[in-house]
């Protein structure tokens, strides 16, 4: 049978239909900025896939009868359940949003000149870091090089490499080492459990707590049960469970694989640990009953992490990211392989080589499918990653020049993702049209949410 999504619409919201002079005027007002622009302004939002998924009348029932108390509402018992039972943690901590738990996490393993490991560290997770005056230095594995490769779990950490961390002369920096799963800054790409469990005997040897950026607990399992020999036939929520009781603990937005609009959790077994986290969650966040969520998300999130695990409906959500991969690459359109779930990873250095990496090939890409479009997109490449000098000149750029299309939960159908692939097909046609953009004005730290740029 053919593969379908497990659900059916019943409320529905309108897609802006726009001109492309409009698109023209709304993006240079925005400084040529996709996250500047207005949301009424955009038909296809692939921006980011966080806390932009479709809730159910599930979790939607659950939010009306939700137990507004400050502190032991009923709301967080069944959010606490939920998610003690998935991942066995004693300690749960509610948090309104993921970059929050992890300043709480972070500041409580990590100090000034102390070293992150990570396989990669997103871009407000580096932030978190470096905020403490430590250092985040990222461990891909290799097969990652190579993006045209099919190799299954490029989302993997280096293991040799941390290893070498782990012995070498700065092994007494070494605060902490995070896998995020999926690998959301390695092009989506999933982390294989063989891999955890080595990462995970490599810290416990060395006494290095290890932790999970599990955002996308649920979509890394069901690649694993796709990929991985040894967990064929296991569930998705099997591999999930074993996953978390690999590691210390974890950070997890739960705007991802939580499906809900606002909501994240600290998961711990070290109850020293989490009593610090919970002083600094009481005194920035909220009450350790809430953490800065309203009672609706709880109850919201306490559905979602059951749902979230349904094998149809993982199933059929990789079957959109895989057949809009087809589309791309039929249109001409190279992208990070193999197709994850959350996103597509557009290669957009080799459709735009004219551009170069100081003129930003990935942002020219993003820009041109929205005026094109109206798909709002985000560069991963040298604006993202690149090393600026104080005139905001590109000095090392990235390894890669990607655009990352999200692909929000339970949203679009599927041909909506024929309209972005039909948009693909027309800029690839004649690609050496799109131009380069340079930087008018950057903030040194996160710079790609608020910068401005013109066309170069």
């Amino acid at each position: 049978m053919r593969t379908f999504p497990p659900y059916r619409a019943q409320v529905v919201a309108e897609i802006p239909i726009t001109t492309r002079a409009e698109r023209e005027r709304a993006l240079a007002d925005a400084g040529y900025n996709a996250f500047n622009l207005p949301a009424n302004m955009v038909t296809i939002d692939l921006l980011t896939d966080s806390g932009t998924g479709a809730v159910s009348t599930a979790q939607e029932a659950a939010a009306v009868a939700a137990d507004r108390s400050y502190a032991g509402s009923d709301s967080f018992h069944r959010f606490r359940a939920a998610l003690s039972e998935l991942t066995r943690y004693p300690y749960i901590l509610p948090v309104h949003q993921g970059r929050a738990a992890e300043r709480i996490l972070f500041s409580s393993v990590l100090a000034a000149g102390k070293i992150s490991l990570s396989n990669t560290h997103f871009d407000t997770t580096r932030a978190n870091v470096e905020l403490l005056g430590a250092e985040a230095r990222d461990l891909p594995c290799a097969e990652f090089a190579d993006l045209d490769s099919d190799e299954p779990f490029k989302g993997n950490i280096d293991l040799d490499a941390v290893e070498r961390f782990l012995t070498g002369p700065e092994k007494h920096r070494i605060g902490m080492v995070l896998i995020t799963i999926t690998n959301n800054g390695g092009g989506g790409q999933p982390v294989s459990m063989a891999n955890l469990t080595a990462a995970s005997r490599l810290c416990r040897a060395h006494n290095v707590p290890i932790f999970l950026d599990a955002a996308r607990f649920a979509e890394n399992a069901w690649l694993v049960t796709q990929r991985e020999s040894a967990y064929q036939g296991r569930t998705p929520r099997e591999v999930a469970e074993k996953a978390f009781g690999l590691v210390d603990g974890c950070v997890a937005s739960l705007k991802k694989d939580g499906i809900s609009p606002m909501g994240a959790f600290i998961g711990l077994n070290d109850g020293e640990l989490a009593q610090r986290c919970e002083t600094n969650l009481i005194a920035t966040e909220g009450f350790r009953t809430y953490g800065g969520l309203g009672a609706h998300d709880l109850d919201r999130v306490a559905k979602g992490v059951h749902e979230v695990l349904d094998p149809n409906y993982l199933a059929a959500r990789a079957a959109d990211a895989a057949r809009l991969a087809e589309q791309a690459a039929a249109a001409g359109v190279d992208i990070v392989r193999p197709a994850g779930i959350h996103a597509l990873y557009l290669n957009a250095g080799r459709l735009l080589p004219h551009i170069p990496a100081n003129r930003f090939p990935g942002h020219s890409l993003a820009c041109e499918l929205y005026l094109e479009g109206g798909i709002r997109c985000v560069e991963l490449g040298s604006l993202y990653l690149g090393t600026l000098d104080d005139d905001n000149e590109l000095v090392t750029p990235a390894p890669f020049e990607l655009v990352r299309a999200a692909l929000p939960r339970r949203v679009y159908t599927q041909a909506h993702y024929d309209y972005v692939a039909d948009v693909l097909a027309d800029i690839a046609k004649n690609p050496q049209q799109v131009p380069g953009y340079r930087i008018v004005d950057a903030p040194k730290t996160l710079r790609h949410f608020n910068l401005r740029m013109a066309p170069a």
